[in-house]
């Protein structure tokens, strides 16, 4: 990102504002399971950030689970809408971060959950209104870590990728913010931290959403990525 001057903030969902990471990984390993599939070491990383499209077909193709990959969605994301229930587990500060900084700038969402858990978590936690534009990857392409839906987001915003600012805590999901050409925070995820090189793409790595500040969202539109680690 160039030019320092912010024009909106992109949010990522899963892992950034709910914290649904680890219940994901649950309710697909428990499909497997049942299905008397193993789960590959690498399946859960190779997930994170995949479109509904994407990761269905990992779990038939890859992971073996039986069934059209249009079926293996659906009960996966029946079973994360029922461990959801009416209240969606936001992380600490989701709410004070989005009122924060959507005072001061458009917020956008760049988000790998399927749109029927995007609305049912914005609404669920008052934040329909807050974002002016909300983007699952189901709608582009490609799911992360491909720029697309970080593109569509800013698209969408009507501003341009070089004046926005991600808000991210995944590998894929660096990477897709850093390709789209948005300037990055970095919020790790716990349980699945997030691989040196793609955290590297970071202008600015914080340990929370209370750390993320108008004046570090500026911070981070100027600082460049950091040099990778070896």
């Amino acid at each position: 990102m160039s030019g320092g001057i912010v024009e909106a903030v992109v949010f990522d969902l899963d892992g950034v504002l709910v914290d649904s990471e680890e219940l994901w990984d649950e309710v697909r390993r428990a499909v497997a399971d049942e299905a008397g599939r193993p789960w590959p070491a690498d399946a859960t990383r190779a997930m994170q950030g995949m479109s509904t499209a994407e990761w269905s077909a990992y779990l038939t193709e890859t992971v073996g689970v039986p069934g059209r990959p249009e079926e293996v969605a659906t009960t996966v994301i029946d079973r994360m809408a029922a461990r959801y229930g009416s209240r969606p587990p936001l992380l600490p500060g989701a709410g004070e971060a989005v009122r924060r900084l959507g005072s001061r700038w458009p917020l956008g969402l760049a988000s790998s959950s399927p749109r029927r858990l995007i609305d049912a978590v914005l609404g669920s936690a008052n934040f329909s209104s807050s974002f002016r534009a909300t983007v699952s990857t189901e709608e582009v392409e490609a799911g992360k870590p491909s720029p697309a839906v970080y593109q569509e987001a800013v698209r969408r915003l009507g501003v341009s990728a070089a004046h926005a600012v991600a808000v991210e805590d995944s590998s894929n999901g660096l990477r897709s913010a850093a390709a789209a050409g948005l300037g990055v925070i970095a919020v790790p995820n716990v349980a699945f931290p997030p691989d040196d090189n793609a955290l590297a793409l970071a202008g600015v790595v914080v340990p929370s959403l209370a750390e993320i500040s108008p004046q570090l969202v500026v911070t981070a539109a100027t600082t460049p990525a950091r040099p990778a680690r070896h």
